[in-house]
């Protein structure tokens, strides 16, 4: 696939600079085509018999060893989630924390990961990460680290700053058990889970599937306790109660995902191509290199921040008028670019001419 080909999967780049994959990715053609196949097949055929239910079996299954696949682990410890927040919302309540137990996290996290660890009941300690990266960023969450430390929660990237946290050598460094939110590096940056513990996808920001869609990495799906049941947690189950999980983490899959959604996740996960993550990376220095004032750190991921002359959520509403489509960030004086491997140059050259205005 060329550059050019890659482009022409996404309708929208016809008429706009589309920058925004960090909220919602670009529906390529084919997955809405997928994700409305499907929902016609419905509308006149039903959403029911074991035909139906045995199709999604498979196209779940299908989806699972797809970003079993991009997270370099097997598909026995990937979960079908709804979103990076359902994950973490299953490894902190599965965990059982306790008051006497600290999570330690950072103060860059967005609320999906910072929510669940707020609400565990553990206690937390966070590291000021304001605009770090690398070694600064790492040494400040591992100083926060106490022998009451349970569970370390952080960001594979950060997603007001675009930096990217060393996740392994926060493992390695402390031995702990590491939850990692990756809705801004699954599809962005290369990512291999190694040995952390538990790792969370997005399925709509850079892979681009539909909305609410996601998943959950889990290393060892026996230590983890089910606390958010769903149907297909269930390998048997009697009337009196006893409940036999499914083996692996398909025990912590979310409730029912439709077909329709399914088929445009499977699509999605499909279009990826070799030279994506370069891409990615040789736009974003591109992009930096057009804008002032950049807080991104150099050699991160897609994430591109600045701070523009002017109200960031004014300027992010005036590039929008002149369908340049980024985001401000609220509590900021920043506004973010998310480069995509479906991205150009044109792209970028719209963002800073729209940026610095007539």
């Amino acid at each position: 696939m060329t550059h050019d080909e890659a482009r022409g999967l996404f309708p929208v780049l016809e008429h706009a600079a589309y920058l925004n994959a960090g909220t919602f990715g670009p529906l390529a053609r084919a997955t809405a085509d997928a994700i409305a196949k499907q929902a016609r097949r419905d509308v006149e055929h039903g959403r029911s018999g074991k035909p139906y239910f045995d199709e999604m079996l498979a196209t779940r299954s299908d989806v699972r060893d797809r970003i079993a696949r991009l997270l370099g682990t097997i598909a026995d410890r990937v979960a079908v989630t709804s979103s990076t927040t359902d994950g973490c919302n299953i490894v902190l309540a599965g965990l059982d924390l306790r008051p006497e137990d600290e999570i330690v996290t950072t103060d860059a996290e967005h609320f999906g990961l910072a929510g669940p660890v707020f609400a565990s009941g553990a206690t937390v300690r966070v590291a000021r990460a304001s605009t770090m990266s690398g070694e600064p960023l790492l040494d400040a969450i591992v100083a926060e680290v106490t022998p009451r430390t349970r569970l370390l929660a952080v960001s594979h990237v950060l997603w007001r700053t675009g930096a990217v946290l060393d996740v392994h050598e926060l493992k390695a460094r402390t031995g702990l058990a590491v939850l990692v939110d990756g809705a801004q590096s699954v599809g962005a940056i290369p990512v291999d889970v190694g040995a952390l513990d538990f790792y969370t996808v997005s399925g709509q920001k850079w892979l681009c599937g539909p909305d609410s869609t996601g998943a959950l990495y889990v290393a060892d799906p026996d230590a983890l306790r089910v606390a958010r049941p769903s149907y297909f947690a269930q390998e048997s189950f009697e009337p009196g109660g006893r409940f036999v999980a499914k083996p692996g983490a398909q025990r912590f899959d979310s409730g029912w995902t439709s077909l329709a959604t399914l088929k445009g996740l499977a699509a999605a996960l499909s279009l990826g191509p070799e030279w994506g993550y370069e891409r990615i990376a040789e736009l974003a220095a591109r992009c930096r290199d057009a804008l002032n004032g950049v807080v991104t750190a150099p050699d991160q991921a897609g994430l591109v921040t600045f701070e523009p002359d002017g109200d960031a959520e004014q300027v992010a509403a005036r590039l929008l008028e002149q369908d340049v489509v980024v985001r401000n960030l609220p509590g900021t004086p920043w506004v973010r670019a998310s480069c995509g491997w479906w991205n150009d140059e044109s792209d970028l050259e719209r963002l800073a001419r729209g940026v610095r205005g007539p």
